[in-house]
């Protein structure tokens, strides 16, 4: 199933999408809670009650603006760096040369706040020199927590997934670096492209598809998620260490090798770019950095 947050005639709605990505068809829930988007959806799940009904008519999806599926997350997001093989490598002579040698014992978590979350084709903005001149892009599967839960197994992971989604972990590199910690860097206002919608865990499996980012047209990354060097149930356990996920939370699992810090020299995002993500099984994302 995928489930969409989008706006149609004036007001915003949460709807079932065709298999094909063409039509969506409204639940029939309240204004109010659709406002929230998927997450009254999510917590229905979590505790067992059959989804909403829907409505008789579907709509083309080309006539509707999709949203971010979680347009405001309850809490801050968690976010994974350095998780794919590739990409630890290609920035293990970067400025995080330091700690690269403890990226194989435990897993860099940090959090976005949830008001930098922006829709599937929205734009995103540019801070201005003046605050960062090294924005960067980060191709990311996001995994979202059906059932809550606090230290969760390993072998358990599965019954706490609700679906998967598509982010852009946009960063302000010199901010990051400059206070030593990744949240600010992080969580600029617009810093997360999320969508087009949520893949539920029965229709994909997270743990083998594929990540892939164009930059202008320009293929930059492309990285299975079998290469991740902490896998989907185990970033699961980690952030449920003694910590509880509730339904709706949600975890991005880290980018593939291709990021503009990565390369030499560095291309860093200028005003105008357009970036597109694409993720097999879910489809696709394309913002505009202005």
């Amino acid at each position: 199933m995928r489930i969409a947050t989008y706006t149609h005639g004036g007001k915003r709605q949460v709807g079932m999408v065709s298999a094909d990505g063409q039509q969506v068809t409204a639940f029939k829930i309240s204004p109010d809670a659709a406002q929230r988007g998927a997450l009254p959806l999510i917590e229905a799940f979590a505790k067992g009650d059959a989804l909403p009904a829907l409505e008789t008519t579907p709509v083309a999806v080309s006539a509707v603006k999709l949203e971010a599926p979680i347009p405001l997350p309850r809490r801050n997001i968690w976010c994974v760096g350095r998780n794919y093989h590739a990409h630890a490598k290609e920035l293990a002579t970067s400025v995080f040369k330091d700690n690269a040698a403890n990226v194989m014992e435990w897993p860099i978590v940090f959090t976005k706040v949830p008001e930098c979350v922006v829709g599937p084709t929205d734009d995103v903005v540019l801070p201005g020199a003046q605050i960062s001149e090294q924005i960067d892009y980060e191709a990311e599967l996001a995994v979202v927590i059906g059932k809550g839960g606090k230290n969760i197994a390993r072998a358990s992971w599965r019954d706490h997934v609700f679906g998967y989604t598509i982010v852009n972990d946009v960063t302000a590199r010199d901010v990051q670096m400059r206070h030593q910690q990744w949240d600010m860097g992080k969580s600029f206002d617009t810093f997360c492209p999320m969508g087009p919608w949520i893949v539920t865990g029965d229709e994909l499996d997270g743990t083998k598809t594929r990540v892939r980012c164009w930059v202008n047209g320009e293929q930059r990354q492309d990285g299975p998620t079998e290469n991740m060097i902490f896998d989907i149930p185990t970033l699961i356990e980690t952030v449920s260490r003694g910590i509880t996920l509730y339904p709706g939370d949600v975890i991005a699992t880290g980018t593939p090798a291709g990021v503009g810090m990565g390369l030499k020299p560095p291309r860093y995002i200028k005003s105008g770019d357009v970036i597109r993500i694409e993720i097999d099984g879910i489809g696709r994302i394309e913002n505009k950095f202005v």
